[in-house]
């Protein structure tokens, strides 16, 4: 499974600047990778897993904002469509580990 992220978090204020760094380098972190610059994936195993994510991403959300999380299938993943542009390159994503490429 794959869950996605996507937040619009504030920049208006330092408070905000600080706590949109510091959820964005949570995210990093816990192994989400940046698909867009508020977009981040993570692959997870299993259900176990993906509610233990949520529950941590529960606990550290920012004060202000809107973050959205979504559950698909790696099946559902894999069939995204770039209509502009490329799949970025640099990261091999799989079940066992990230690695660099």
């Amino acid at each position: 499974m794959r869950l996605i992220l996507f937040f619009d978090l504030p920049m208006e204020t330092d408070k905000n600047r600080l706590e949109y760094t510091r959820f964005r380098k949570y995210l990093i972190k816990n192994g989400f990778i940046m698909m867009q610059k508020s977009v981040y994936t993570k692959l997870v195993m299993n259900n176990v897993t993906s509610l233990a994510i949520k529950e941590n991403i529960a606990m550290n959300l920012p004060s202000e904002g809107i973050v959205e999380l979504l559950e698909i299938t790696e099946n559902q993943f894999s069939r995204i469509e770039y209509l502009v542009g490329k799949k970025q390159g640099g990261y091999l994503d799989s079940c066992d580990r990230i690695v660099e490429i």
